[in-house]
């Protein structure tokens, strides 16, 4: 984590903090944080201000640099950042504004099994199931493996790829953030490198904070919001957290050597080099979007074959067939993504480049990029918190689209690093301590669960609370963790 921020942070209102224009040379904006007093604490120990007042460097950047409540320090943007900036006007797109895991995101399935009757008294079995049949792990490979022609297909078209071969339905593809294909990516501009070490890791869950979680639905705050969403008290959900593998994390590496003598080309003056960037409309920027969209195909091409797979486990583990078990997919949410979209400024259409770095889409009621279904309530936000405590599932809102381009959170935040929550957790079995909550946990590597514990991440009640005070999403369901394999 960064050091303790001590530059100045003026109080907006409950859920806001600023960092002035002027608090560091060079800023064309504002910073503002969106965090309530639960939280405040947290946010300065972490260094993520920092971060923001730097991102507020960036040419062509609008309104402010922003950062959601799980903010936590990232690689040049803070992780929880959103910044958006004018592509017709010099506005740059930065790797360090999308991060190395290209695209990770959640999806949610729901289904009809009840958590007390169908899956409790079988939960150990359940997940060891899974923790069988899910590829977990550093480098690991999975079942499917994709010929150079099918690779190039796949980082074209995404989860419309696999539509094509009877792995995915037009019903998961509605319910999945842009249909699960950014247009204009570019499979030429994705190296060999990256290319061959994601040729056997798509439908693969890899380490880190990435997790299947069997979950019940604790607690439903709308009824109605949530019958249209297929969820309902008691029953069971399946969370998927995973992003493009070895092959987002190499067109990253890729791209911040390509863009370092950038900044100096395009008289571009940087706090950090971290935030190496170039605009938007140069050769440079076109070559890293095209790739970057590429890579976020891969990655809901990855949850997509990550929710095959889970589906037809749950199905062979209860004898009978997926339709009967209910198993429909909510919605899949990316939060680690650059997009050129169009927002109001100062009351003017603009087409931006929105960054969101640990940060998720949360459209309104009304969008037109939103599958029918949803379009009157406004877009679903998927929310893992720890697998100790709860996740949500939130809905997004005009709030949102007026104060942060339709942007809200992405998880709890972390307030411990891997190295501390590892030293905090010698001489412990966190799954011992999760199974006296009655939550079975799995994991491949020797530090997984310790980097995991609960205690590395914050209280996501109050990021919750938070982002839904500040009119950013609302709530619509909180899930708790029965059982979770991890990396």
């Amino acid at each position: 984590m960064g050091k303790q921020y001590e530059g100045p942070l003026e109080r907006i209102d409950q859920n806001r903090w600023r960092i002035p224009k002027g608090a560091q040379p060079g800023m064309r904006v504002d910073g503002v944080i969106f965090a309530n007093d639960a939280l405040i604490a947290d946010v300065r120990a972490g260094g993520g201000p920092q971060q923001v007042a730097n991102v507020a460097t960036l040419p062509g950047i609008v309104a402010a640099s922003m950062a959601m409540p799980d903010i936590h320090w990232g690689y040049g943007f803070p992780i929880g950042g959103v910044a958006a900036t004018d592509a017709s006007a010099g506005g740059v797109v930065s790797p360090g504004g999308v991060g190395y895991d290209i695209n990770c995101g959640v999806r949610l399935l729901r289904s009809d099994l009840s958590a007390e009757d169908d899956v409790r008294p079988r939960l150990k079995q359940l997940i060891d199931q899974l923790f069988r049949d899910v590829p977990v792990g550093v480098g690991v490979g999975g079942p499917f493996e994709f010929a150079d022609k099918q690779m190039r297909r796949l980082l074209a078209d995404g989860a419309g790829y696999l539509a094509e071969r009877g792995l995915a339905t037009q019903e998961d593809l509605a319910a999945t953030e842009s249909g699960g294909r950014l247009d204009g990516a570019d499979p030429d501009g994705v190296s060999p490198l990256a290319l061959k070490r994601g040729r056997d890791q798509c439908g693969t869950l890899g380490a880190g904070n990435h997790f299947v979680e069997i979950q019940r639905v604790e607690r439903v705050y709308d009824a109605a919001a949530a019958e249209v969403l297929g969820l309902s008290e008691g029953a069971v959900t399946v969370m998927i957290h995973s992003g493009s593998r070895g092959l987002g994390h190499q067109v990253c590496t890729d791209a911040l050597k390509v863009l370092r003598s950038a900044p100096g080309k395009y008289g571009i003056e940087l706090p950090d080099r971290q935030l190496v960037c170039a605009p938007v409309e140069s050769d440079e920027g076109r070559r890293y979007l095209g790739a970057m969209r590429a890579a976020a195909n891969f990655a809901w091409a990855n949850r997509q074959l990550l929710a095959h797979e889970i589906r037809k486990t749950l199905a062979r583990f209860f004898g009978k067939s997926q339709e009967s078990l209910g198993l429909r997919q909510v919605y899949d949410v990316a939060h680690n993504i650059a997009k050129i979209e169009t927002h109001e400024v100062r009351g003017e259409q603009k087409r931006l480049c929105v960054h969101r770095k640990g940060a998720t889409r949360a459209f309104g009621p009304g969008h037109e990029e939103l599958p029918e279904a949803y379009r009157d309530i406004g877009q679903p936000v998927i929310l893992p918190g720890d697998m100790g405590t709860a996740s949500y599932v939130l809905l997004g809102t005009a709030g949102a689209m007026r104060q942060t381009f339709g942007s809200t959170c992405h998880g709890a935040g972390r307030v411990l690093s891997r190295k501390e929550a590892v030293r905090q957790a010698s001489g412990r079995r966190i799954d011992r301590e999760l199974a006296q909550i009655g939550i079975i946990a799995r994991a491949r590597g020797r530090t997984g669960l310790a980097e995991e514990q609960p205690a590395a991440y914050k209280d996501v009640d109050a990021v919750v609370g938070c982002v839904e005070s500040a009119g950013l999403s609302r709530k619509v369901a909180r899930l708790r963790p029965m059982g979770v394999i991890k990396g």
